[in-house]
């Protein structure tokens, strides 16, 4: 295994447990990938370096079956789950409660529960049917059917007249956004209705302490079962492994030529060549002295917040950095972890976690951008401001070759190449080298942490590789570990 990022150790971890003997080499000094977190300005405060909030590791079938809760991570669910400030100090507020959310919308709310409580009712099902494989029915192919109704009302110019007023229509963009790209469009559209739906759901948590956490109860797991882990271990050639029977590479479709390329058929080299890349993140880590001072004080009980504007700014935003233009008024992610884990920092001293949308590899320093953005919605917050930290599009590739010019989606989320991701094949894992595999977010589903890359692509080598056809239980289950973390 080449890489410790979420579906690499998920694919780790299934491999060991089918009693294979695996190797996993990480480049880094640190295991983990998007899943690392480290204190910044202050050793009593955390700060997630890339994901912060994991709406899927409760959801996914991974980590359902995997549950990390069983084994000690816990993972903070705040009271809303995200929020949408608006001019004029108003705000959406998506509740876990659906129905204290649809109440928040008034005269909206009917509409709003009409989009989400059929998908929250069977919410599991639907969850297992998005991140499928996508190359056999799902289990319940009828939780799928009231997908594309909806869809079509999120993902279509139809999206703008849906709503009578203008705090569910920027609420919902703001989800849309999660896709990074023009807006509206059906792939945005189908994600306005994952994500929108889980906040009522299974929640949108953080985990205790960090996101690494997840990554340490996933490496434990591998190592119990006999697994063998190295840091500062790079592959920069596929012929160091050639005496490998399997060798699975959580890299995508660039990092697979720079690995590989001379020896890959002419017209599958020409596929990955072609793979389209994003646009990029660009994020700034923040250490303040109190909670951010949110026009709408209701705001400082929500995990999430998104930052832009009303549906129109959002979807003018998103589209502006899809065409490669820096917006004057750029969409932001924030989360303020210590709404729902007081454990990531001290009185006086609060991380605060944020990125911003650009285009591929824009050097632009993100600080100022973000900074005026929460300040527009928090008036104040930048006397709260006690050190920051901006990471570039550039840098943010230079941390993870994965995140080709900042693209930290491992590729362009659209319809077209969700679905031939990273070209069209019936096994999307298998690459045309024997016994190579990928398992990274270019392959399906697709971007988050939710391990299900790394399922697929772990099925996938057990069945045609050593004739395994019936994974392992995931399970908590003790061990003696065979080896010990490094």
């Amino acid at each position: 295994m080449v890489g410790s990022g979420p579906n690499g150790l998920a694919a780790g971890v299934i491999l060991a447990r089918a009693g294979l003997r695996v190797e996993i080499r990480e480049g880094a000094p640190d295991f983990g990938g998007g899943l690392r977190s480290k204190s910044l300005f202050d050793s009593e405060v955390v700060h997630d370096v890339c994901s912060a909030v994991h709406p899927m590791a409760v959801a996914a079938r991974f980590f359902r079956e995997f549950d990390l809760e069983a084994r000690e991570v816990g993972l903070c669910r705040p009271e809303i789950a995200y929020g949408h400030p608006l001019d004029g100090g108003r705000a959406g507020l998506a509740y876990q409660s659906l129905d204290r959310t649809c109440a928040h919308l008034g005269p909206d709310g009917a509409r709003y529960r009409w989009l989400l409580e059929p998908l929250v009712r069977h919410s599991q099902a639907l969850v297992d049917g998005l991140f499928s494989d996508q190359r056999r029915l799902p289990a319940d192919p009828l939780a799928l059917l009231r997908l594309p109704t909806r869809a079509l009302a999120q993902g279509t110019p139809a999206v703008k007249h849906l709503f009578s007023y203008d705090i569910a229509p920027a609420m919902l963009a703001g989800i849309a956004a999660h896709a990074i790209g023009r807006l509206p469009s059906l792939a945005s559209g189908v994600t306005t209705l994952l994500l929108g739906h889980l906040a009522h759901a299974t929640g949108w948590p953080l985990p205790r302490g960090g996101s690494s956490r997840i990554a340490g109860a996933l490496a434990d797991d591998f190592l119990d079962h006999g697994g063998i882990l190295h840091t500062g271990s790079p592959v920069t050639d596929l012929r160091e492994l050639a005496e490998v029977p399997a060798v699975l590479l959580t890299v995508g479709p660039r990092g697979l030529l720079d690995l590989a390329g001379r020896w890959l058929p002419s017209r599958y080299r020409r596929q990955l060549e072609s793979y389209r890349y994003g646009p990029a993140a660009a994020k700034v880590d923040f250490l303040v002295s109190e909670p951010i001072p949110w026009a709408d004080p209701e705001l400082r009980r929500a995990g999430t917040v998104h930052l832009c504007g009303d549906q129109a700014a959002v979807f003018a935003s998103e589209t502006a950095t899809a065409q490669g233009k820096r917006p004057d008024n750029p969409f932001v992610l924030l989360s303020e972890p210590m709404v729902a884990d007081p454990s990531r920092g001290t009185r006086g001293k609060r991380p605060v976690w944020a990125y911003c949308h650009v285009p591929n590899g824009d050097p632009v320093d993100p600080v100022e951008l973000i900074r005026r953005q929460i300040e527009r919605f928090a008036p104040g917050f930048s006397d709260t401001i006690l050190a920051s930290h901006g990471t570039t599009a550039p840098q943010l590739a230079a941390y993870n070759p994965n995140y080709v010019g900042g693209d930290i989606a491992t590729g362009e989320v659209g319809i077209r190449q969700l679905l031939a991701r990273p070209v069209p094949r019936w096994d999307p894992y298998r690459t045309p080298l024997d016994g190579v595999y990928l398992c990274s977010a270019a392959t399906p589903p697709g971007p988050g942490v939710h391990g299900m890359c790394g399922y697929f692509a772990a099925k996938s080598v057990l069945r045609r590789e050593f004739g395994i056809r019936e994974l392992p239980s995931l399970a908590p289950v003790r061990t003696v570990a065979a080896g010990g973390r490094p």
